[in-house]
């Protein structure tokens, strides 16, 4: 459940996570949330897609690019390290590791996790613009650059 702004509970019965499919990494954990038994339903979009501004019109879909982004059924919005644990808590297999991580104990580990994927991403990531349309994801391009449609 997340807490809203007057203290009350708001239940999460579904959830659109934001990922960046020009990123190996994220496409590669999309791939493996899906795969997983969900107790919460996960909608994966891709960050700053059309279909992103077109759902969540108010929402900084830059900001979503460089930090996951998961929005609840209701308009809770979860980013980076918060996010991280609300997919893991959706997940059956997973939940009671996402509870742990939500504690002070437990915390430490989780943002040590969201700090070292950050630092892989940079470290894979092709420099772009992420408005320019050349970015890729890499090893996934045809021999004429592109992203075969199947890939999503």
């Amino acid at each position: 459940m997340a807490v809203t702004a007057d203290g009350g509970r708001t239940p999460v019965e579904g959830l659109t996570v934001l990922y960046d499919a020009q990123c190996s990494l994220c496409v590669h954990l999309r791939h493996w949330l899906m795969k997983q038994r969900q107790l919460v339903p996960l909608d994966l979009v891709p960050a700053a897609s059309e279909e992103a501004r077109r759902r969540f019109p108010g929402l900084d879909h830059s900001g979503t690019l460089s930090e996951i982004t998961a929005i609840g059924d209701r308009g809770q919005i979860y980013r980076g390290t918060s996010a991280w644990i609300v997919c893991l808590w959706a997940l059956a297999e997973h939940r009671p590791r996402a509870h742990w991580l939500a504690t002070p104990a437990g915390l430490p580990f989780a943002r040590a996790s969201v700090l070292a994927a950050a630092k892989y991403r940079s470290l894979t990531a092709a420099p772009c613009d992420p408005g320019d349309g050349a970015c890729g994801v890499p090893g996934t391009e045809d021999q004429d650059g592109r992203l075969p449609s199947g890939l999503w």
